[in-house]
């Protein structure tokens, strides 16, 4: 690990700003956008719907993201990076799920226009985003009446859950972002377990396609041990899952393209094609 690690929260909020090939809106608010980073080869391309974290959080935007997915792009892979409605502009149960799961289908009308792969696009996402990447995964087992329920979702090849958050009810039980998860979900556990069987990437595990874990062993905002047990738990239902450790790695390395651990992001999309 180089000279700069651990990243602090402060230094994630520093990383430069690398502006997109275009943005596009998915929706009418003004949360509903993504930034397109394209490849300089032509298409078609793979396709990376990248989600960034934040505990779910307003303060927290796509921004810091641009760099790595610049730094993807340059491998020959779109990267589709979301802004969703968060904590504090609108964000909770149901937009956030609701807007992350039409950003990913909007992909769709991006196709044609941008030479885009749509039988090879994979969800990756950091921190919260890693959750809303795994919950992209297995948003196809959700039942028809869940305010989350799409009738089309766009089929995924994979996930990359990067510093994530597997498992919301054992996050919660542990404080995993303070307060937020019960913020977002308008209770605890106990309170509104349907939500969390429909919130949760473990309540709808096995999702169905494969999915890797990126998690440094000195993650002190996610327990690396948190993201083993939900490992082991999706592969003893039939997932193809694993999990990819970093040593001498913190939360937020990984999203810097700087970084040893960013190119181990970038090595992992690749496996998914």
């Amino acid at each position: 690990m180089d000279a700069r690690s651990p990243l602090t929260v402060e230094a994630y909020r520093r990383l430069p700003v690398v502006p997109a090939s275009r943005r596009w809106f998915y929706g009418p608010h003004a949360g509903q956008f993504g930034d397109l980073y394209l490849p300089s080869s032509p298409g078609p391309h793979p396709v990376v719907t990248l989600i960034h974290g934040g505990c779910w959080q307003a303060e927290f935007g796509l921004a810091p993201l641009g760099q790595l997915a610049q730094a993807i792009a340059a491998h020959g892979i779109a990267v589709w990076n979301i802004e969703y409605r968060r904590l504090g502009e609108g964000g909770g149960w149901p937009t956030t799920f609701q807007d992350v799961g039409a950003a990913l289908d909007f992909l769709r009308t991006l196709a044609d226009v941008h030479a885009l792969d749509l039988h090879r696009v994979i969800a990756a996402g950091h921190s919260a985003g890693g959750h809303l990447a795994l919950w992209l995964a297995g948003r196809a087992r959700l039942p028809r009446h869940s305010p989350l329920f799409a009738s089309d979702p766009l089929p995924l090849r994979g996930a990359l859950s990067i510093a994530g958050i597997p498992d919301l009810a054992a996050a919660a039980e542990r404080a995993v972002c303070d307060d937020a998860i019960i913020e977002l979900l308008g209770g605890d556990p106990k309170e509104v377990p349907e939500r969390y069987a429909q919130a949760s990437p473990a309540a709808l595990t096995p999702l169905g396609v494969p999915h890797i874990h990126l998690h440094g062993r000195n993650d002190a905002i996610v327990p690396i041990d948190l993201v083993e047990a939900y490992v082991q738990f999706a592969v003893h239902a039939g997932d193809d899952a694993r999990l990819a450790p970093l040593d001498n790695t913190g939360h937020f390395e990984p999203v810097d393209a700087r970084t040893p651990a960013a190119a181990r992001v970038i090595e992992l999309l690749r496996t998914f094609w």
